[in-house]
């Protein structure tokens, strides 16, 4: 069969792209027409559009970017149809895919849609559109399965697939540490990791805030950055003998990892999979936080760890808040043993709570099911 998935950032690449090995599982003569990334090319998928070219972060980017989007869009629409998938995945990235399910839903195409838009964080009324676009919805936080119920709308809870990701990881693709260190120059002192995320917004607006919270520990700790090498030129002026980089190795970085400071999104959930004490950062233009506050509601945080505890088990800078003297303060209590435990405990029932494994393959095989395959 043929199927057509959009993806447009690198943890929708990577979730697509398990959803394709195992689609490929039961049916071997998949053909996949893809918006994602490397992942997703190697698990088979023909990238139409690569998420570098469509990954825009804030109310202000997109604005700036909206023609380019609108663009995006249409051609997007016409691809489709002229492919005429006999599926049509819609991977998180809600603004966009949204848009193209209510397109779609007037074509015959079942619509499948895996990692629900966040209507209970915003946008409510997008649940009347998923009703009325989608044809089957995959939920991945626990807590999903509940709100769409009050909502009358039946969905799949299959678990967070990053429990898959993170255990194949550990098991059969992590190198021993003292390759790891050898081959990223890197000594035995221990390692505070830096994720100041994958966006080139982000890199500038959080990096060197950062940077400053670990000043005072690089005598004792090894300053390591994950990079991503489509920004690896943002990164020459924060490096030094004392600040390291890593490129595309972010899981092995933080196998090794003592502590973490970590933009908020997806990296927050796979530092604590790795058991790595975090602060949690955000920050972004004074226009789209603005928009954020206004449109935001309902939510007590920010990082999947606290929504999906319910609790604030670790600390959130957001916004004013992330600056060097706050971070340097919360990086030295994550720093504390007693912290650390606590954090520990948090982490093993984050655990218990995401479920088992097996998202990719239980979504793989309801969607395959829904359409009679």
């Amino acid at each position: 069969m043929k199927y057509y998935i959009i993806s447009g950032e690198a943890s929708g690449d990577l979730h697509a792209s398990n959803l394709m090995k195992e689609i490929s599982l039961k049916d071997p003569d998949a053909e996949f027409r893809c918006w994602g990334g490397d992942l997703m090319k190697e698990a088979g998928g023909d990238i139409v559009k690569h998420y570098k070219d469509l990954n825009y972060m804030g109310f202000w980017e997109v604005i700036k970017n909206i023609k380019i989007i609108l663009k995006n869009l249409k051609f997007c629409k016409s691809d489709i149809i002229e492919y005429s998938p006999d599926l049509l995945i819609l991977v998180d990235y809600p603004g966009f895919n949204m848009r193209i399910a209510k397109y779609v839903s007037d074509f015959t195409i079942p619509i499948m849609y895996y990692i629900s838009p966040q209507v209970w964080a915003w946008k409510e009324k997008r649940v009347e559109q998923i009703r009325h676009f989608v044809t089957k919805l995959f939920v991945i936080l626990p807590f999903e399965k509940g709100f769409y119920k009050k909502h009358n709308i039946d969905v799949t809870y299959v678990g967070h697939p990053l429990l898959d990701a993170v255990n194949d990881f550990k098991e059969n693709k992590a190198i021993p540490k003292a390759t790891f260190l050898e081959k990223n120059n890197l000594n035995e002192l221990p390692i505070i990791t830096l994720l100041p995320g994958s966006r080139k917004q982000e890199i500038i607006k959080k990096l060197p805030v950062m940077l400053a919270a670990v000043e005072d520990k690089r005598s004792n700790y090894q300053i390591v950055i994950g990079g991503v090498h489509l920004h690896a030129d943002l990164y020459e002026n924060y490096i030094d003998n004392r600040v390291k980089v890593v490129f595309g190795d972010t899981y092995n970085l933080l196998n090794y990892s003592h502590v973490a400071l970590v933009t908020s999104g997806t990296a927050t959930l796979e530092t604590a999979l790795f058991n790595v004490p975090q602060v949690v950062c955000y920050k972004s233009s004074w226009f789209s936080y603005q928009v954020a506050k206004m449109l935001v509601r309902n939510i007590k945080y920010i990082s999947l760890v606290n929504l999906i505890l319910d609790k604030p088990s670790v600390k959130e800078l957001i916004q004013n808040d992330l600056n060097s003297i706050n971070l340097t303060n919360e990086l030295n209590n994550i720093l504390n043993k007693e912290s650390q435990n606590i954090i520990y405990k948090d982490y093993a029932d984050l655990v218990s709570i995401c479920g088992g494994s097996g998202a990719s393959r239980l979504t793989a095989n309801e969607m395959l099911k829904t359409i009679g395959f």
